[in-house]
């Protein structure tokens, strides 16, 4: 392999982020050039169609961007998203990642060996409200990882409460995380409200809301109505929390 090829790979290549065909390409090694570059200990393969140079290590910013070139409308959503921001309730020992999709995606296993994560495709959404709104990369942050704007991850971690395993989410700490969301923007709030078609987001938001007095709270009913007034939703998974929303 010319010199001037490996220089390019070692000077451009992200730190801590696989690297896929697509992206050697661009940097100007072609896949019989990978092949060597892994035969020559340059480069290790993770699994087909994901690189590493030798060394380092997959980092959690790193694995997001390289599944986000591959999973439609990735990002760091609920709980993680608010965590990300600065809304936190308990501090954990170890992070699990919350990511959402539009697509299934069978993730490799070199991904579970470096990343504590959940993803799920649950669709909150109608089709008039664009997939990517709200989904924005933190400042400072690796532009590759977008991440749920607070009042768009509020409707994701709604989403979240009474699901059964790592999924769920306790409607507990959701309330006691309220405390933190007093900076809500209502209008931003009111966009995600008026195209989300889930019964029991609307209500749990509406809910969360009124538990926590912030003035964003003050006029949330409107959009429980829109769906369907008058009806209490309830819920009882078996090996999952009980829910049971008033109309």
């Amino acid at each position: 392999m010319a010199s001037k090829t490996l220089q390019r790979l070692m000077e451009d290549v992200p730190r801590g982020q696989p690297l896929d065909p697509d992206m050697l390409r661009d940097i100007g090694v072609s896949p019989q050039q990978a092949t060597y570059m892994v035969s020559s200990g340059w480069m290790v393969r993770l699994s087909k169609g994901a690189y590493l140079l030798t060394g380092d290590a997959p980092s959690r910013d790193g694995i997001i961007a390289f599944l986000s070139r591959r999973i439609p409308g990735l990002h760091v959503g609920g709980k993680t998203a608010l965590d990300w921001q600065g809304v936190r309730h308990n501090l954990h020992f170890r992070e699990r990642v919350v990511l959402w999709g539009t697509k299934p995606y069978e993730m490799p296993e070199w991904v579970e060996s470096h990343l504590l994560y959940t993803y799920q495709t649950t669709r909150l959404f109608d089709d008039g409200l664009p997939d990517n709104e709200g989904l924005e990369p933190l400042p400072g942050g690796n532009p590759s990882v977008l991440v749920s704007v607070p009042e768009r991850a509020l409707l994701e971690l709604a989403s979240d409460i009474g699901k059964r395993g790592e999924k769920g989410q306790s409607l507990e700490e959701a309330d006691n995380l309220m405390a933190s969301l007093r900076n809500l923007r209502p209008k931003v709030l009111d966009r995600f409200l008026s195209h989300c078609d889930r019964v029991k987001v609307v209500k749990l938001v509406r809910d969360l809301g009124a538990s926590s007095g912030h003035s964003w709270a003050s006029d949330l009913q409107k959009h429980v109505d829109r769906l369907g007034p008058g009806k209490r939703w309830t819920s009882s998974r078996k090996g999952g929390p009980s829910l049971s929303l008033k109309p």
